[in-house]
């Protein structure tokens, strides 16, 4: 038996949206690296960061990885950016799975009860994530749209978080320069946004390209850096076979840098709650929470033990409906179950969908996620083919989505809703309509 015919992936990277769907198509009638003969599971994953905030990966790629793994649905979530929805779209039709489009945003709880406690974002206090989940496609323009002005707010604070990285790390690496060495990094002249994670790419490169060799990266960091890392991560960063090596450079500094040149975003950028919620709504999209939850021991090992929303859940829950919020979304790997039960019986007592995938933004994280196939999770499965339902139904007028006025099952209870709308959704994906 032959052995399939090897690809480059970098093919899926390429400038142009074209090229790049092209080569998707081209990989999978030609079964490369089982793409097409690949079997698929149950398991699905609508939280997947491409290049229009940070990845390694574009809608094209995360589609081939998706299919490749053997999901299901697969939906891209950027950070103020929806520049990824129609190839997001398109390449998983190619690839015969499903999708959802979205993206998350930092917003402001000023003048909620909730404006001087920690929500779910480790570095403020009194804004939080929220997800903007099944964006249907007639609203992407209108979104995007609205996006820009929060963009531009973002790339001027992000030039001064860059000042005050350099006046941190100069004497040891020289400067960073925003233009030359962040910007660069993003797709945001085509829509995408500029993060704090670009900064700290540019940054792991500097670093990187300073050090005689890669075995030297940890010793450079504790000398001239004051930074000490772990054995394990000692070992990792000092590899220079290690693939993954920047974005390993990367975790060290978001953990031990970030709170040092961090700049709080202002009201330009984290719009309030309520007027973010009515703008989802209003494009017939469906707003959601963001639980994060406290972290004590982490089941996933990549956060400091902090309190967040626990202490005051119940509260919060309550009055996540009269803010605007339909859902909640949570991340099965990044909570104990006893919290994920206890989200899940205040999301139903509230009416709240429930909504989860597993934030993808590095080349070390697998697309499959063995915690979201418990038994208590199964009913998400559901809930994401019901995005995909929803977002189909909204092409013939975004009142007849799954929140929508004009839906067929309108007024019924919200599980005969989700139901109607993943059988929808599921049917769509067979027939290849999305």
């Amino acid at each position: 038996m032959n052995a399939l015919p090897a690809f480059d992936e970098s093919a899926l990277e390429a400038q142009s949206e074209n090229d790049r769907l092209d080569a998707l198509r081209s990989a999978y009638e030609s079964d490369i690296d089982g793409l097409r003969s690949a079997p698929l599971g149950d398991e699905v994953n609508n939280h997947v960061h491409t290049r229009y905030s940070f990845s390694p990966y574009s809608p094209s790629s995360v589609a081939f990885h998706a299919r490749r793994a053997g999901l299901r649905v697969v939906g891209s979530v950027d950070h103020e950016s929806i520049g990824a929805a129609h190839e997001m779209t398109a390449a998983a039709a190619i690839c015969g799975i499903g999708s959802t489009v979205g993206c998350e945003l930092r917003v402001s709880f000023a003048g909620t009860r909730f404006a001087e406690r920690r929500l779910n974002n480790p570095d403020s206090i009194g804004n939080a994530y929220i997800v903007i989940h099944g964006v249907p496609r007639d609203s992407i323009g209108t979104l995007a749209e609205r996006l820009k002005p929060i963009n531009a707010a973002r790339e001027e604070r992000n030039r001064k978080q860059v000042d005050a990285l350099n006046s941190i790390v100069s004497e040891a690496i020289g400067t960073i320069d925003y233009d030359r060495d962040v910007r660069p990094l993003s797709w945001a002249r085509t829509g995408g946004s500029v993060t704090e994670r670009h900064i700290l790419y540019a940054l792991a490169a500097h670093v990187s390209d300073t050090c005689e060799s890669p075995a030297q990266t940890s010793s450079f960091l504790d000398s001239r850096l004051g930074i000490t890392v772990s054995s394990r991560m000692g070992a990792r960063i000092d590899d220079g076979g290690n693939s993954h090596r920047l974005y390993d450079l990367l975790g060290v500094f978001k953990s031990e840098l970030v709170p040092r040149f961090f700049i709080q975003p202002g009201n330009e950028e984290c719009v309030p709650v309520e007027q973010a919620n009515a703008l989802a709504r209003e494009l017939g999209a469906i707003p959601a929470y963001a639980y994060l939850g406290d972290v004590a021991d982490s089941p996933t090992g990549d956060k400091k033990a902090q309190a967040f929303e626990d202490a005051y859940v119940g509260e919060l829950f309550a009055d996540l409906p009269r803010l605007g919020f339909l859902a909640v979304t949570y991340m099965p790997p990044r909570n104990s179950l006893s919290q994920l039960k206890r989200v899940q019986a205040l999301a139903q007592e509230q009416g709240l969908m429930e909504i989860s995938g597993v934030d993808i933004n590095s080349s070390r994280q697998s697309f499959l996620s063995p915690e979201s196939r418990g038994e208590a999770f199964t009913h998400l499965v559901e809930s994401t083919w019901a995005l995909v339902g929803h977002e189909r139904a909204a092409r013939a007028g975004i009142d007849r989505g799954l929140f929508g006025d004009a839906s067929p099952v309108a007024g019924e209870p919200l599980d005969a809703r989700i139901a109607h709308f993943a059988r929808l959704g599921r049917e769509s994906a067979q027939s290849g309509r999305r």
